[in-house]
C-alpha cells in the first residue's frame, strides 16, 4: 500500500511514517522543512535505511507539487498545518493559504484520481472556540464542565475563534462536504493535545515536549493563565493506532467526524506536568505566569466515546507513562532544543 503523509516529517507524521514503513507499506513524505526540528526528524527517518521511503521536498500550497505526490497514492494522511493561534493572529493570510488552501489542494489532488484515497485528515480542538456558553467551574487545583464530565462530544455547536480556528475550521468542513459531494472516503479527526517523541515544541504547540524540555534544561518556563485550564493529552502511539483504524474504516463510513485526545482518564492541569517534573528531580528553575492567550479554552475534554465505539479504540499509555516517556526521550535528544 502507498501511503502519502504531507507534513510527515513534523512530529505525528513522523511517527505514523514509521510504523508505516515498520509494516512493510510505502511512504511518500511531502514536507518543505519550515518548522523547527523536521530536518532532524528526516534524517531519522532516512536513516531506518528502508527502500520503501521517499522524501519530497514541497508546499502544499502549491497544486501541482500536491497532485505528483498524491499520483498513485492508497491513502493519504493530510497532517501539513499552521499550527499556532499566535502565528495566526500576527499573520492571518499566511494561516489561511496553508490551513484552508492547501487543504483544498489536497482534496482535488484525491478527487482526480481513481480510485479515490482515503484521506485522514486532523482537524483541531480549536473549531469549538472558547466555550463561553458552558458553565465552567474553579477549585484550587483545575477548571470543570459539570455538565460534561466525560468530555466534547463532537455536535456541540462549532465557534472558530482565532484565524488559526477559522482556517482549520473551514478545513474540517470542506473535507467532510467532499465526502458527501464527491464520495471521498474520509475521516476528519479533531484533536486535542498530542504528545510523544520527535517532538519539538514550544509555547505555542507541543506544550508537554515544551515543558520538558525547558525543565531538563533547567530553565523557566512560562505558563499563559494560571495553569489550572485542563487538556486531555494523548500519547502519539495511540493516535497512529486510531489513524491506521480510521483508514480501513473510511470506506465504510465517508465524512467521519471524530474528536480525538486522551478523554477524561488523561485529563490534567498543565501545572501537573511541571508537578510531574519536580517529583522526578528535573524541576523547571522558576515558573512565572503571562496573560491568558486569545482563543484558550479553560477546559478541553475530548470524548472519545464516538472514535471509541466507531474504531473499537481507546487509550493504552496513560498519561503518567506517557509523560515520563517523553522527558526520557527529551534527555537524550537534549542537544536538538535549542
Amino acid at each position: 500500500m502507498k501511503n502519502l503523509i504531507t507534513g510527515g516529517a513534523g512530529f505525528v507524521g513522523t511517527n505514523l511514517a514509521a510504523e508505516l514503513l515498520r509494516r512493510g507499506e510505502k511512504v511518500v513524505v511531502l514536507d518543505n522543512l519550515s518548522r523547527r526540528g523536521t530536518e532532524h526528524n528526516l534524517a531519522w527517518l532516512q536513516g531506518l535505511g528502508h527502500e520503501n521511503f521517499t522524501f519530497l521536498r514541497g508546499d502544499i500550497r502549491d497544486k501541482s507539487t500536491v497532485a505528483d505526490a498524491a499520483d498513485g497514492a492508497d491513502a493519504v494522511f493530510h497532517l501539513a498545518a499552521q499550527v499556532a493561534v499566535t502565528t495566526s493572529i500576527t499573520d492571518p493570510r499566511l494561516d489561511f493559504e496553508v490551513n484552508a488552501l492547501g487543504t483544498l489542494n489536497v482534496l482535488e489532488a484525491c478527487r482526480a484520481l481513481s480510485p479515490k484515497p482515503a484521506l485522514i485528515f486532523t482537524s483541531t480542538n480549536k473549531v469549538y472556540g472558547g466555550l463561553e456558553y458552558l458553565t465552567i467551574e474553579q477549585n484550587e487545583e483545575r477548571y470543570t464542565i459539570p455538565s460534561l464530565p466525560e468530555g466534547l462530544p463532537e455536535d456541540v455547536i462549532l465557534d472558530f475563534h482565532s484565524p488559526y480556528g477559522c482556517s482549520k475550521g473551514s478545513a474540517d468542513q470542506y473535507v467532510r462536504d467532499y465526502a458527501r459531494i464527491y464520495g471521498l472516503p474520509s475521516v476528519v479527526f479533531r484533536m486535542s493535545c498530542i504528545y510523544g517523541p520527535h517532538q519539538f515544541g514550544n509555547e505555542d504547540q507541543g506544550w508537554v515536549m515544551h515543558f520538558a524540555a525547558t525543565c531538563l534544561k533547567g530553565r523557566e518556563v512560562t505558563i499563559y493563565g494560571d495553569g489550572k485550564q485542563v487538556r486531555d493529552i494523548l500519547y502519539v502511539d495511540d493516535l497512529v493506532r486510531a489513524f491506521l483504524l480510521a483508514r480501513e474504516k473510511s470506506r465504510e463510513t465517508p465524512g467521519l467526524i471524530l474528536n480525538i485526545g486522551g478523554g477524561p482518564h488523561n485529563a490534567l492541569p498543565i501545572n501537573d506536568v511541571l508537578r510531574m517534573a519536580e517529583e522526578r528531580g528535573t524541576p523547571a528553575s522558576s515558573i512565572s505566569y503571562g496573560p491568558w492567550r486569545w482563543g484558550d479554552q479553560k477546559v478541553y475534554i475530548s470524548s472519545i466515546a464516538k472514535v471509541g465505539a466507531v474504531l473499537d479504540w481507546k487509550p493504552t499509555i496513560s498519561c503518567q507513562e506517557g509523560v515520563e516517556r517523553i522527558f526520557n526521550w527529551a534527555e537524550k535528544n537534549l542537544e536538538l532544543f535549542p
